[in-house]
């Protein structure tokens, strides 16, 4: 298995490594990458973030991240933390 390179923008910059396909909230919490969460099942919208680089690393964006994220959102690179698997390597902020 691959392994892909996350960096935390808004957590200076802090760069951790992760099995290719991870969600991307899980690392932040394994990892104390700093990604503000709630609920972590998609519910309240509290993980927003903006994939900064790499947003092509990510997967497909979920029915769940429609109810909380615009169009236009999504077109600025922004995604729901606990809805984001992570295909290649992302920088991210929040």
């Amino acid at each position: 298995m691959s392994t892909v390179n996350i960096t935390f923008i808004s957590n200076a910059g802090k760069q951790v490594s992760a099995p290719e396909n991870s969600n991307l909230l899980r690392v932040s919490l394994r990892e104390k990458g700093g990604i503000p969460f709630k609920c972590g099942g998609g519910l309240c919208g509290t993980c927003k973030c903006r994939i900064e680089e790499g947003l092509a690393n990510t997967d497909d964006v979920k029915a769940k991240e429609r109810k909380h994220l615009s169009e236009a959102d999504l077109a600025a690179g922004y995604r729901m933390a606990c809805q984001t698997f992570v295909k290649g390597d992302i920088a991210v902020s929040w």
